[in-house]
């Protein structure tokens, strides 16, 4: 890759992370691009040599947040043995909640947002999360596969609610 692409790329990625930490602090419907931009240290028009609108910023920043848990679900699904599995894919998920508050901040915000957009790469964000969980829950030869994924998500998003409220005793194990 030219150095100009890579210095592109890292620029775009720099772009993102301010954008995460922007819309997690104050909102996706009261951020602006400016501040995005600011964030970034950039200039509002360079935000949208990248990216055509707010909307499609938050679309990236949300798949860069599910790309991180997928990648993460995967390196434990390929390393983890059947008695440890479901404990590796908690830690690991408890590990993404710690490293990166904002995004799964962003993501809850983005269950609430009604462009068509957002809403589809939650959709398939949670589509793809929940194939992959239940798919090695049933490699794995766990009983009740579905069940299991589902009760996986469904304590996901309530370290969700506790960590972004300050309750960790909703999870204590």
């Amino acid at each position: 890759m030219a150095k100009g692409s890579d210095k592109s790329a890292n620029r775009k990625s720099d772009i993102i992370s301010a954008a995460i930490e922007v819309f997690a602090e104050i909102g996706y419907y009261r951020a602006t691009t400016a501040q995005v931009a600011e964030r970034a240290g950039i200039s509002q028009p360079y935000v949208f040599r990248f990216f055509a609108s707010k909307e499609a910023l938050m679309v990236a920043a949300l798949s860069v947040s599910w790309e991180r848990i997928l990648r993460s679900f995967r390196r434990v699904t390929e390393t983890s043995t059947a008695d440890t599995l479901e404990a590796d894919l908690i830690q690991a998920y408890e590990d993404i909640l710690e490293a990166h508050q904002n995004e799964t901040l962003l993501q809850m915000q983005a269950q609430t947002i009604r462009e068509e957009a957002v809403r589809e790469v939650m959709r398939n964000g949670f589509v793809e999360v929940n194939r992959l969980v239940r798919a090695a829950f049933q490699d794995a030869g766990m009983e009740q596969p579905g069940q299991r994924a589902f009760l996986f998500l469904a304590r996901g998003m309530l370290c969700n609610i506790a960590m972004s409220l300050g309750l960790p005793e909703l999870i204590e194990r």
